[in-house]
């Protein structure tokens, strides 16, 4: 599926604009049984992973993440058109493993994905990972992905083994997104930090922090400032950074020095980034529609251990208009990835050139 030539360039007038999930995670099994004594859910091996209690986001993902089936009837219980399916990292993270290995990974989940949307390819548009630890096996597999399987949009971590992917070293992978025109999708697979195991803090505080930390590194770094034509949608709406920008600008003023690869305030590259809105309070929805506009928000549930009613949870934002709701529910989304719904019943196809 060839991706629009713009950022949140609008589908085709006179067709109605699709709904569509941004936030759908899989399971593959052999990477997950591989992967999960090395993942933020069992502490990197820390702990072994228990038995999943009944209603838990474990059980959750256990019983609907293999299941693609059950992601159909998901879509169709909330009359989605069609959902972004991306890989579940928090279980199946491969960073952990020897190149080659992780090289075999991606590979595996990658090739189920695309098997998912072959069998669904009206409900369903893929994602694919990278073994983000070799620079050439990366490319290779990015290649692959895109040319062989069709893909448009790569999956992301915010960090490598505690390097960001807007730090110098991983300038390439941008440059290589930025080429093929392709959509990042950004979402953490767990701060490696010991302190938040506790209480389950990885999920509720260190996801956010993540993202906070990619966003402020994406804006120093100049990425954003350099690659404008970046298409890059940020999980859990972003976390914290959103709603604690004065102090970047203000880090610019009090430190000249650190706005050394930027030509703005800090704040004013937030637009330049889309935000799923998986955030669960109305408010602190308002708010980021409040900093970013709702023109740079895409809906996300995070199924199958989310938001239940994603929906509904974006029409009840009392700041937006119908045609906001329309543009978050799935119009900017089909606009990033060149899509438009079909013409009899639920559903997504490619537009034409």
């Amino acid at each position: 599926m060839a991706p629009a030539a713009h950022r949140g360039e609008a589908p085709v007038q006179g067709r109605r604009s699709p709904k569509i999930d941004a936030h759908a995670h899989m399971l593959e099994r052999t990477a997950a049984e591989a992967g999960i004594s090395h993942s933020v859910v069992t502490g990197f091996g820390a702990r072994p992973l228990p038995p999943a209690a009944p209603g838990s986001a474990q059980e959750m993902a256990e019983r609907a993440g293999y299941d693609p089936a059950a992601h159909v009837d998901m879509l169709d219980r909330l009359g989605l058109d069609a959902e972004l399916v991306s890989s579940m990292t928090v279980m199946q993270g491969t960073s952990w493993a020897p190149p080659e290995v992780e090289h075999e990974l991606n590979v595996r989940i990658n090739d189920e994905i695309a098997r998912w949307v072959t069998r669904h390819p009206t409900r369903m548009v893929g994602s694919f990972t990278l073994p983000l630890q070799s620079h050439e096996r990366s490319l290779r597999e990015l290649a692959r992905c895109t040319d062989e399987l069709g893909m448009t949009v790569v999956q992301l971590p915010a960090a490598v083994s505690g390097t960001y992917l807007s730090a110098p070293e991983y300038r390439w992978l941008w440059e290589a997104i930025a080429e093929r025109r392709l959509t990042a999708f950004v979402h953490p697979d767990g701060t490696r930090d010991p302190w938040f195991q506790r209480y389950s803090m990885w999920n509720s505080v260190g996801q956010p922090i993540e993202e906070a930390k990619f966003i402020a590194s994406l804006i120093y770094e100049g990425i954003l400032e350099q690659l404008r034509a970046l298409k890059i949608i940020i999980a859990h709406g972003g976390g914290y950074l959103p709603h604690y920008f004065g102090r970047l600008d203000r880090n610019v003023r009090a430190h000249p020095h650190s706005a050394v690869n930027i030509s703005r305030r800090p704040s004013e590259y937030l637009r330049e980034l889309h935000y799923d809105t998986c955030l669960y309070e109305p408010a602190m929805l308002e708010a980021l529609v409040a900093r970013v506009g709702a023109d740079r928000l895409v809906m996300g549930s995070d199924y199958p251990v989310g938001e239940s009613d994603p929906v509904g949870f974006v029409s009840r934002c009392s700041s937006l208009t119908p045609a906001d709701v329309e543009r978050i529910v799935g119009g900017t989304l089909a606009g990033l990835l060149g899509l438009e719904a079909v013409s009899e019943g639920l559903g997504v196809t490619a537009i034409s050139p």
